[in-house]
């Protein structure tokens, strides 16, 4: 039987590390790395009509606290991120918190999350983020459907081979 032909990532530029010699996905095996200690920053934004900030602000959400309620969604989240993102590795967190900052269109939102083991914690940063915006979406909707959630991203990240990061220009600097 003829094999089939290698997609076209696997045929050309710098090699994927979740993709193998034949163009199939794979867990990265991280089992020779050294466990350090790592922490990942990520932010994003929800905005939202004035009268779903109103009753926000006023306490008036009939489904109770929207910002607590993320505050906690997205550290569960970040907990649970393996068990959503395929290809990620079940980590031990040791720190986990969300941050709820109000601007005048609505909330911007930052996780910080920390381990020490053998790969990042990008991925569990970023999903806290998407599901405590996601959170208050489904809390506030009946206010306003019209809500966006953008601007997710890594703003930050320390430790493991590749050292600091920290994202610049305008959009890292909400």
């Amino acid at each position: 039987m003829p094999s089939k032909p290698r997609p076209a990532a696997a045929r050309r530029g710098p090699a994927l590390s979740h993709v193998d010699d034949s163009g199939a996905v794979r867990m990265v095996d991280v089992g020779a790395k050294a466990a350090t200690a790592r922490e990942a920053v990520a932010a994003g934004r929800i905005t939202m009509s004035r009268a779903a900030l109103r009753q926000i602000r006023a306490g008036r959400i009939k489904k109770g606290d929207p910002l607590q309620t993320a505050r906690l969604a997205g550290i569960m989240a970040a907990k649970r991120t393996a068990e959503l993102i395929p290809l990620c590795h079940p980590l031990p967190l040791t720190f986990a918190d969300v941050i709820l900052i109000p601007f005048a269109g609505g909330y911007d939102i930052e996780a910080r999350v920390r381990t020490t083991a053998q790969t990042g914690v990008e991925m569990e940063a970023l999903t806290a983020v998407s599901v405590a915006a996601l959170t208050i979406y489904d809390m506030v909707k009946a206010v306003d459907k019209a809500m966006v959630i953008s601007d997710i991203r890594v703003v930050e990240k320390r430790g493991g081979r590749s050292g600091h990061y920290r994202a610049t220009g305008e959009r890292a600097s909400r």
